[in-house]
């Protein structure tokens, strides 16, 4: 079975793929792979995005001391 690329990795090849589509040399089918080969990663990295999203949560301290959970927003780490 084959190991489930990390994100990291993905974005790696995609940039690969990105500066080999951006030189210019590749032929015409070779353009064509790579651009559907990019499309591809970007949207299994934009797949494990929306899976990450989903999973972030802020674990809180409520008033009574125990640990309680909220949804993630730009303004959590700013205590608002």
């Amino acid at each position: 079975m084959a190991e489930k690329k990390t994100f990291e990795k993905s974005i790696e090849e995609l940039e690969e793929i990105v500066r080999r589509l951006e030189n210019g040399d590749a032929s015409l089918d070779e353009s064509l792979t790579l651009f559907e080969q990019g499309v591809k990663l970007a949207k299994s990295c934009q797949k494990m995005l929306d899976e990450a999203e989903i999973k972030v949560s802020v674990l809180t301290s409520n008033p009574d001391g125990s640990v309680g959970e909220r949804e993630f927003t730009e303004n959590t780490d700013k205590g608002l």
